[in-house]
């Protein structure tokens, strides 16, 4: 194996696993520390740089940080008693969102003076939203079109408010237009060659997936006013034109859409409302704390049943029949759906809520304008710049590729404005700008750093919640109410400080083992070099995921090599403090996205 060439950013990028996975690459150890010591305003905007919406994010994100959060994967089972949990990362984010200092706004940037370049953004959600913020610091004049009447896209209109208060989207929609320069038009747009025709430089589509998936089985049409599709009705419930549903309520789909359906229903006058879903428990796209907030407001969640048939009497509905289906699996692990042979089952209802999946809609989009769409209806889209068929129409968010969630519509966003800016300024749009890094020594003395770096064994803590009674009787009431700073600082503490990295220097190294004998999770080895496959096996404890790279040091005076298993390392600077020779380091690795801005030309 070669030696480990920790100059290229990648390699420190992906052992903070949590940074790596969050679409927009936001430095989470740092600004947890932050919070940990009550820089809130400085955590926040660490975060508004990244990714834009920190007080939304931290209530409504998907959170694809924490399941590559370390800490679910070292600790010790006998301690949690069998309950490995990641660091509450998200909920963390809320809480710089929460204390940030009143004057927070006279930190965020002013646009400059226009510089007479023109861009569009069509659909004023978080991948605009995000574009016109990247740009507007720029001189660019933004002109952002949405047929709702206040901008923030799906983000206002389908996440209910005991979720997300209107307030903080207030709040965070208005540090964006805040800057400048950018424009806000309420108008639907209903021609792309009218928009082509005004002459802008650029054009930014980010409308999400707008329509709901319909319900295609008998007695739909007959039934059709009591049947709703998921996220029109969300948006209805949103603008006050829907105040109430019916006594016993269907929920059709098994996502995040579907929670947020059954959890309103519950509070517009639901008393018996149920979750059917097609797929097992487990296969549901709702994220599991969405799930378990359903089920802890007395909302049961059926599964294995496929809709059969809406019955309905006098243009009445009388409820839906469902087939019982089963899982089964080919050789390839390929799962399908298979009648079990028990009897259809028959739940009477008053309202059907369906929830089954969200699709693209472009049809006011020419067929002659130049842009191309593949067989599933998406735009063909250069995947690093969102460029289209059509050299000046970019695309972002859910209108790219489909239904995702706000923190990747927020990364699209990001990418797309350094496409449109290299191009206005004549550079090629694939020559992406490099990310800014720096690491740095913690070494304060011989057994002194400058982080904390005493693990703590805390289980995860739970945010706290508004009493149920109380909750389900408003549905403005926001029902998390977030940690208060002791319980953020004891979260905080259970964070591992994956960006502090273990530095080896083998020409310093006497192998002593003096590190290998410390080292809590024997995740130190000196062992004859060979393939990696083998390697991997021969470590003290062996390094089963190859989905993380192993550390490889080398110029040792014997042939040896050092071998780190970055993936269960604790980073707790053990090895360093114990060396005698200082061949271990501890340093931090800070890196941030370079964004569309002057730094990411060339010079």
């Amino acid at each position: 194996m070669k030696p480990t060439d920790i100059k290229t950013p990648d390699y420190f990028h992906k052992v903070v696993d949590c940074q790596w996975a969050c679409p927009a690459h936001t430095p989470v150890p740092e600004y947890i520390r932050l919070i940990a010591h009550g820089r809130y305003s400085d955590a926040y905007m660490i975060n508004w740089k990244s990714n834009v919406f920190p007080g939304i994010l931290g209530r409504t994100c998907d959170r694809p940080c924490e399941p590559a959060c370390r800490r679910s994967r070292v600790e010790d089972e006998t301690l949690v008693k069998g309950k490995k949990e990641p660091v509450a990362i998200c909920r963390l984010k809320r809480v710089a969102a929460d204390y940030k200092d009143d004057d927070i706004a006279v930190r965020m940037p002013k646009a400059p003076t226009k510089n007479g370049k023109r861009i569009a953004c069509i659909g004023g959600g978080p991948a605009s939203l995000t574009v016109a913020r990247d740009l507007a610091v720029l001189g660019y004049e933004i002109v952002i079109y949405d047929q709702d009447p206040k901008l923030g896209g799906f983000i206002r209109t389908q996440i209910p408010h005991f979720r997300l208060p209107e307030s903080v989207i207030d709040e965070e929609v208005g540090f964006i237009t805040d800057i400048g320069n950018i424009e806000f038009r309420h108008q639907r747009i209903d021609s792309m060659k009218a928009v082509l025709a005004e002459k802008y430089d650029a054009l930014f589509v980010g409308c999400g997936a707008p329509r709901g998936r319909e319900l295609d089985v008998p007695g739909r049409q007959e039934a059709a006013a009591n049947i709703h599709i998921g996220i029109d009705w969300l948006s209805s419930v949103s603008f006050g034109h829907t105040t109430s549903v019916g006594k016993r309520v269907i929920v059709l789909g098994g996502g995040n859409t579907a929670m947020d359906c059954c959890r309103t229903a519950r509070r517009l006058g639901g008393e018996d409302v149920k979750v059917i879903v097609r797929s097992g428990f487990e296969e549901m796209k709702a994220s599991p704390w969405e799930k378990e907030d359903a089920m802890g407001e007395d909302i049961p969640i059926l599964n294995f049943l496929v809709p059969k048939e809406v019955t309905h009497e006098g243009g009445k509905i009388t409820g839906v029949l469902f087939e019982k289906v089963r899982a089964e699996y080919d050789a390839k692990g390929r799962r399908s759906l298979v009648p079990s042979g028990e009897p259809d089952q028959h739940f009477a209802c008053d309202d059907v809520l369906v929830a089954i999946g969200q699709e693209n809609a472009f049809p006011w989009i020419e067929k002659d304008a130049g842009i191309e769409f593949d067989k599933w209806g998406l735009p063909k889209l250069n995947e690093a710049t969102f460029q289209s068929t059509q050299p000046k129409v970019f695309f972002g968010g859910d209108a790219a590729f489909g239904p995702k969630n706000i923190i990747w519509a927020a990364a699209h966003g990001h990418d797309a404005a350094i496409s449109i800016h290299k191009m206005l300024i004549g550079e090629n749009i694939e020559e992406r700008p490099a990310p800014g890094v720096n690491i740095v020594s913690q070494k304060m003395g011989i057994h002194e750093w400058s982080y904390d770096n005493d693990p703590t064994v805390d289980k995860r803590f739970k945010v706290p919640h508004r009493a149920k009674v109380e909750a389900l009787k408003d549905i403005m009431a926001e029902v998390e109410l977030g940690f208060d700073p002791k319980l953020a600082y004891k979260e905080a503490q259970r964070c591992l400080n994956c960006d502090v990295q273990t530095v080896f220097t083998g020409s310093l190294c006497i192998e002593c083992d003096a590190c290998v004998d410390i080292c809590p999770m024997d995740c130190i080895t000196f062992t004859d070099n060979g393939e990696e496959k083998d390697v991997r096996l021969r470590l003290n404890a062996p390094a089963v995921n190859v989905g993380q790279d192993l550390y490889i040091g080398n110029d040792l005076k014997t042939g040896r090599i050092m071998v780190k298993d970055e993936d269960v390392c604790l980073h707790c600077g053990l090895c360093a403090e114990r060396c005698p020779t200082g061949a271990w380091d501890m340093r931090k690795y800070y890196m941030e996205m370079t964004h569309a801005e002057h730094a990411c030309r060339k010079h």
